[in-house]
């Protein structure tokens, strides 16, 4: 009550009207009721009647227009303290509004309130946003409910963050600064600027690159206003927003590892097909060459996480031929049906090889060749040979944007049969299995890379160990063998020279067709794609890879 005492405090003040003429209360239903509370004493002795007044019941309209208009005015003129008396959580308002002012920068305020709907009233802002020596007028709208105060019943501006500006959460602040990371200008390996105009898959490997080497490619960042998200914010997934650009940043150079032409084939083959990704290396070195992906925003051939399938199988060869389980001219089981850990695992269509060599039945993919050397293995056999001697599921790879390493966790009975042949808890993209061939055309694992370690001086990852000659030879024979006359062949037509190829589908929960995966290497170049749910990968993610490999030379 004493503060309406105050009125004569904002007579310089703008002021805020609600509406182009005050709302007229019908009746006397509107206005709120009166309680009386107190008590007498008992006894019929003397008492004492305390007695004050709650406002209950509905609101009016002219008690929602009074606690809106006396909170804008306030809060036009700068008047914190008074515009956070005016909501039902001063405390929080205070903060709020004084951060507004100190961190979200903003002066000059004109505050434009319409007429009340019940409770609600909806107000336009507008002011101008200052740093520095860069400025910018602000504009938009925003609204306020009015409610009764606990206690006394007086009605108050109900105090949310949304009040200050619509995007805002709990936690939520405004600012105004220098944006974040600076901006930067990526180019290819022959100097030309790599956009998502000419290059439309790139845009999240351009947002890597700039998180990554904003600040020391040498650009200076930008000044904007931006909400800067809170702890629900981010729970809930919400990033940072940027609500006004007022100037922009200059970027700084980064020179990639990108080959123009192949992005450009990599870029028009995923947009022919959807949900597919592919990525390119030179075995020699690791440099990446190309990727792509037909989907906006994540970026599955660095980042995806999902079961390669038969692609696996060219790492659980060389794992088997070292242990001596297998050789590719050696006769080697491929049954229907091969059971394990509980599990009865089959081939494709149920075919089975009679007296047939490790050779047929890598070529031909067979499930149970590999099933069937479970027995033999110890739980974290694949783990560490894929580990040791592909680099893979090491999480040590600096590639110079985000990756996911591949994934081999030590499983036992059914499901460590079951990552034999890709399945299980097995994960990769199609960056790991571009790596998985590349090692065995390189003879050794060469960390893929974006960006040379020149720029910024980062170590490289290692495998510590090499494959034998004996298995590298037999591992290539095998992939080579699949090209020309296994479930590869297809694809791989055309494909001269030095190659080999194997392919891959992967079961996925809840997919009516599996992903199709397809890895393969033609001299200095290796490649891997996925085309999720799409059926079988010579016929889906095959004609990918082939592309890549003949535009190479």
């Amino acid at each position: 009550m004493g503060n309406r005492g105050r009125a004569g405090d904002r007579r310089s003040v703008r002021p805020v009207v609600i509406g182009a003429a005050m709302a007229v209360v019908m009746g006397g239903a509107g206005y709120g009721a009166y309680a009386l509370v107190g008590g007498a004493g008992q006894d019929g002795g003397d008492t004492t009647t305390q007695a004050e007044t709650v406002k209950s019941g509905p609101l009016s309209a002219d008690e929602v227009t009074a606690a809106a208009e006396r909170f804008l005015a306030a809060w036009q003129s700068g008047q914190v303290a008074e515009a956070a008396a005016a909501t039902d959580d001063p405390a929080a308002a205070k903060a709020a509004l004084t951060s507004y002012v100190k961190d979200a920068r903003v002066r000059n305020l004109a505050l434009t309130p319409g007429a009340p709907a019940q409770d609600t009233v909806t107000f336009s802002v507008k002011g101008t946003v200052s740093y520095e020596q860069s400025s910018k007028p602000l504009a938009y709208d925003s609204t306020l409910h009015v409610v009764r105060r606990a206690g006394d019943g007086e009605p108050r501006v109900d105090w949310r963050p949304s009040v200050l500006h619509p995007e805002l959460r709990e936690g939520d602040r405004l600012v105004t600064g220098e944006a974040g990371t600076p901006p930067v200008k990526a180019l290819d390996r022959d100097g030309g600027e790599l956009t998502t105009a000419t290059y439309p898959s790139l845009g999240s490997v351009l947002d890597g690159l700039r998180a990554k080497y904003g600040e020391k490619a040498g650009g200076r960042a930008g000044v904007e206003l931006r909400v800067v998200r809170g702890e629900e914010s981010k729970k809930a997934e919400l990033s940072d927003t940027t609500l006004l650009e007022l100037s922009e940043g200059t970027p700084g150079t980064v020179r990639t590892t990108l080959n123009p032409s192949l992005q450009a084939v990599a870029e028009a083959e995923v947009a022919k097909r959807k949900r597919a990704s592919v990525v390119v290396l030179r075995p020699s070195t690791g440099e990446i060459l190309a990727v792509a992906n037909s989907s906006r925003g994540f970026n599955v051939a660095f980042q995806g996480s999902l079961a390669p399938g038969s692609t696996m199988k060219v790492v659980t060869s060389s794992m088997l031929i070292e242990k001596g389980l297998a050789s590719m001219d050696k006769k080697h089981p491929c049954p229907k049906y091969f059971s394990y850990g509980g599990w009865k695992f089959q081939n494709l269509d149920k075919f089975q090889i009679k007296d047939g060599t490790f050779r047929a039945s890598f070529a031909r993919s067979c499930n149970t060749a590999f099933i069937s050397q479970a027995p033999k293995l110890e739980d974290d056999d694949l783990t560490e040979h894929a580990r040791d001697y592909y680099g893979l599921g090491r999480n040590d790879w600096q590639v110079g944007v985000s990756t996911f390493d591949g994934s081999v966790p030590v499983q036992s009975k059914a499901p460590m049969a079951a990552s034999l042949i890709g399945q299980g808890g097995v994960r990769m993209n199609p960056l790991n299995m571009a790596s998985v061939s590349a090692t065995v055309k390189a003879g050794v694992f060469h960390q893929p890379y974006l960006v040379s370690p020149e720029v910024d001086g980062r170590q490289l990852a290692k495998a510590p160990r090499t494959l034998s000659a004996r298995t590298l030879a037999q591992v290539r024979e095998l992939m080579a063998y699949t090209a020309t006359s296994g479930t590869a062949a297809e694809a791989m037509a055309g494909v001269d020279g030095e190659r080999g190829a194997k392919t891959g589908s992967a079961e996925v929960d809840g997919q009516k067709k599996p992903n199709g995966w397809f890895t393969a290497y033609r001299g200095d170049l290796a490649a891997a794609a996925v085309v999720q749910s799409a059926g079988h990968g010579g016929s889906t993610a095959g004609p990918i890879v082939a592309a890549l490999l003949k535009a190479g030379g």
